[in-house]
């Protein structure tokens, strides 16, 4: 009941105020003012009024740089702009071309270089250098001077042991007188000296080679014997050193006798010592006998080195020159200095090869020394052997 008391006394309110104050109807549509977002406004407006002041100038600016410049001149700024940005793309894509060619051509030269300095290399291992080729020389120069030694070693010995032997034409077979006067002969042909000549006994006078079969420069001199004359007083000097008169020979009847067939077996004992002795020293006259043509770069040597410039060469010489132009000689050295290693490695090479040659040849000398030493032994045992007291013959029955 309350409830309805109370809307029914606000219902009579409301109508009697419609009435008494008389109040007009509310529209809808009518504006409504809002102060501040009318100041908002008005200062965007401002903004953007600044903004259209610069555009303004800036295409005024513009205007006038176009006028400055004509546009039926150069074109407008944008054109000349693009134009511009359009240039500076070529050009960075030229400059970027340039370098691509650079380093094709850089990585082409480098190429080629890289090859000519590996056909150097190769070249360089592969082809001989002059100094090889001088060893090669000197080398096979040796060996032909020890091929030609050798054949006149061995035709000064067969001549040695036939006089030794006093074989048939030689001075002792028909005994010692005759050898004795055969050497006389020779020497006051060949070698006469002062006193010789003072007595008359000569019969050119004091000769070219005075006493030359009795010194021994005529043996060993210069390492290779200048002419003829000096190979046939070395070996002249190896006689009188050796054996001056060899013993007349064992003919006929002599070795028929038991006495005599003693004398002939200590004769070939004594025949083969004096060939072994005589045949050291006709080694050495071989050795020294020119035989074999110096090369080019031995003659430059005895050149520099201040010794007689001379075509033909001894053993004996081709080995000395190769073993010393490679410790005083200034073009080997200088040829060294600038050797490449390949040609080093030659160069070592062929001095092991020599030294293997020397350490042959030393080899076959000490047979030799060795051959000499078990002689001496041999004859100290025989000698230390004879008996003190001759002994009678034994007295034996004939069944024994």
């Amino acid at each position: 009941m309350y409830r309805i008391r109370l809307a029914a006394t606000t219902a009579i309110g409301i109508v009697i105020g419609a009435v008494l104050f008389n109040t007009g109807a509310a529209l809808a549509d009518m504006p409504v003012i809002d102060v501040t977002s009318i100041a908002k406004e008005t200062g965007i407006l401002d903004v953007l009024n600044a903004i259209n002041t610069v555009n303004t100038a800036i295409n005024n600016g513009i205007q006038d740089f176009n006028k400055a410049i004509g546009l039926n001149t150069f074109g407008d700024t944008n054109t000349l702009l693009r134009e511009g940005f359009t240039q500076n793309a070529n050009y960075s894509k030229a400059q970027i071309g340039a370098q691509e060619q650079i380093a094709d051509a850089s990585n082409t030269a480098m190429s080629q270089f890289q090859l000519g300095i590996r056909d150097a290399q190769i070249r360089d291992e592969q082809a001989p250098s002059p100094t090889a080729c001088a060893s090669l020389d000197g080398g096979v120069g040796a060996q032909s001077a020890a091929i030609n030694s050798f054949g006149l070693y061995q035709t000064l010995a067969q001549v040695h042991d036939l006089r030794g032997e006093a074989g048939p034409n030689m001075p002792s077979y028909y005994g010692s007188g005759q050898a004795t006067a055969s050497n006389a002969s020779n020497h006051l042909a060949l070698y006469c000296d002062a006193n010789d000549s003072a007595a008359g006994i000569c019969p050119n006078g004091v000769s070219a080679k005075p006493d030359a079969d009795q010194q021994f420069l005529s043996l060993f001199n210069t390492g290779t014997y200048p002419d003829q004359a000096s190979v046939v007083a070395a070996k002249d000097y190896a006689i009188n050193l050796i054996e001056p008169i060899a013993p007349g020979a064992l003919r006929g009847d002599q070795l028929a006798s038991i006495a005599g067939q003693e004398a002939a077996m200590r004769r070939r004992s004594f025949n083969a010592r004096m060939s072994l002795a005589q045949s050291i020293v006709d080694q050495q006259i071989a050795m020294q006998t020119a035989s074999v043509p110096l090369t080019t770069t031995q003659q430059q040597f005895l050149n520099d080195m201040g010794l007689p410039a001379e075509q033909n060469g001894s053993l004996l010489q081709v080995m000395q020159i190769e073993a010393e132009r490679r410790t005083s000689d200034v073009n080997w050295s200088a040829m060294m200095a600038a050797a490449t290693p390949a040609a080093v490695n030659r160069e070592i090479a062929n001095e092991l090869a020599e030294l293997i040659y020397i350490a042959f040849q030393n080899y076959k000398l000490a047979l030799q020394h060795a051959t000499i030493s078990a002689t001496q032994l041999a004859q100290t045992t025989e000698r230390d052997f004879m008996p003190t007291v001759r002994m009678p013959a034994p007295n034996m029955a004939a069944s024994n």
